[in-house]
């Protein structure tokens, strides 16, 4: 673990400094190198740009990650969603951010403690290493002492809240400096949305109403478990919650598993993603491995689901149109996929090659879904992705991979424009579904996921 921080730059002035002296050395450093490239072979000026942005870029990161907070929640949306048009160099620099949240010193964290809980604090014997550390809180774990009961405690870092607003804008400052990303009313969009997010994100007397309603969808299937909010020791910036034992799904322990209980792991994690989608209308955006647990008990495998804070709710119009993609997807339906490809105008400005190509995207992204039959047609006649019960094989299909090439190609032939802002959400969700089952080596059933949504 990196070493903890003393203190945090949390006011927009000194954030704000911290990033123009970023920004003047980044401008002085392309300044010298346009200098001294004037003597050099275009060959050698494109090795020279791509080290230099290699090099600034890992600058950049670095400078981010001291800052903690919503620009480095902003810097890991990008690293998910920059693959068409970040450059490698900052994509590889930007993925890097997760492994440099460095935690907050106690003293810090035990203030901000205190802050929120008075004289409660007291009813606590706290660690004081934390069991997580994130963008936004860290969180500790402790026993209550009148109760005996293992509880944790998520603190959100001092000034965190207060500053969304101000981080958002100099992150796209600083994007329009690089001239990373095209400057685009899209892009704008985006950003609002993720301002949107952010601000419900570190509301957690919401997160702790969204834990419990979550807790009411699931509390009758036993495969899931939901942490129990303790209210009276919760506030706007600290949530006291169940301490829940399991092992991470990236324990050695796990891959160990016989297929069927991998299997089971797996079909339980990716329901959760389609009923969030067409059944409650609301998804936990972040697919972060570390908000799953996995704990076997009563001789079944329970999935132990830690973190509800970044919630987005969606409107019908967005379900009705991911219906139609995910029925047209079960059928593996390229003309019924075209048809259902509207209500944006990412959409509706597709025509001939493009939307043919785009449909194409959207078919192979619905693989996992699709209904077998039609998946072994598509396939002429057998897929390779499907076992001999018709299960969808996540490892090895290699779909993401597939997906991002074939949505590549696709976007040649058109000038590239953002997604619905909506779908961007929900694709970062199933991007974060497939990597997990992925590393599952989970085999799941189309027919008990989606068949009844299909209309």
């Amino acid at each position: 673990m990196s070493q903890p921080l003393n203190k945090l730059k949390t006011s927009p002035f000194s954030r704000r400094l911290s990033i123009a002296k970023t920004s003047l050395n980044i401008g002085k450093n392309w300044a010298k190198s346009s200098m001294s490239g004037l003597l050099m072979t275009k060959e050698e000026r494109q090795i020279a740009k791509h080290t230099l942005m290699q090099e600034q870029a890992d600058y950049l990161v670095s400078e981010l990650g001291k800052l903690k907070g919503s620009v480095v929640k902003v810097g890991q949306m990008l690293a998910l969603y920059g693959e068409h048009f970040l450059p490698k160099e900052v994509l590889n620099a930007l993925h890097t951010l997760d492994a440099q949240t460095a935690p907050l010193s106690w003293h810090v964290i035990y203030e901000t403690l205190k802050a929120e809980l008075g004289e409660q604090v007291a009813d606590f014997e706290i660690d004081r290493t934390p069991i997580g550390t994130a963008s936004l809180a860290q969180v500790h774990k402790a026993v209550h002492k009148f109760s005996g009961r293992d509880v944790v405690l998520k603190v959100q870092y001092p000034g965190v809240a207060d500053s969304i607003d101000s981080d958002l804008s100099i992150f796209k400052h600083l994007l329009k400096i690089t001239n990373a990303v095209p400057q685009t009313k899209a892009l704008d969009a985006w950003f609002e949305e993720i301002g949107e997010l952010l601000h419900r994100e570190v509301d957690y007397q919401l997160e702790a109403e969204t834990t419990k309603r979550f807790a009411r969808y699931l509390a009758d299937d036993e495969r899931y478990v939901v942490p129990t909010i303790y209210d009276n020791y919760s506030t706007n910036r600290l949530i006291c919650m169940s301490f829940e034992a399991g092992v991470s799904l990236n324990d050695p322990v796990i891959t160990t598993l016989p297929q069927d209980r991998k299997n089971a792991l797996g079909q339980a994690a990716i329901e959760i993603v389609i009923r969030e989608l067409f059944e409650w209308g609301e998804m936990q955006t972040d697919p972060n491995f570390g908000n799953y647990l996995v704990r076997y008990e009563d001789g079944i495998d329970k999935l132990i689901l830690l973190d509800f804070g970044a919630i987005k709710q969606f409107d019908d119009h967005l379900l009705s149109i991911a219906r139609g993609l995910i029925s047209a997807g079960y059928h593996q339906d390229k003309q019924k996929m075209m048809a259902a490809m509207t209500g944006y105008d990412f959409f509706d400005q597709l025509n001939g090659k493009p939307k043919s190509d785009m449909a194409e995207v959207f078919l192979m992204a619905c693989e996992p879904f699709a209904h077998a039959q039609a998946l072994n047609e598509r396939h002429s006649g057998h897929s390779t992705h499907l076992d001999e019960q018709g299960l969808y094989i996540w490892s090895g299909s290699d779909l993401y991979a597939r997906v991002m090439n074939t949505a590549k190609n696709g976007m040649q032939s058109r000038e590239f424009s953002l997604p619905p802002k909506e779908m961007m959400f929900i694709s970062r969700k199933f991007i974060g579904a497939y990597a997990l089952l992925v590393a599952l080596d989970a085999r799941t059933d189309s027919e008990a996921l989606v068949a009844k949504f299909i209309d």
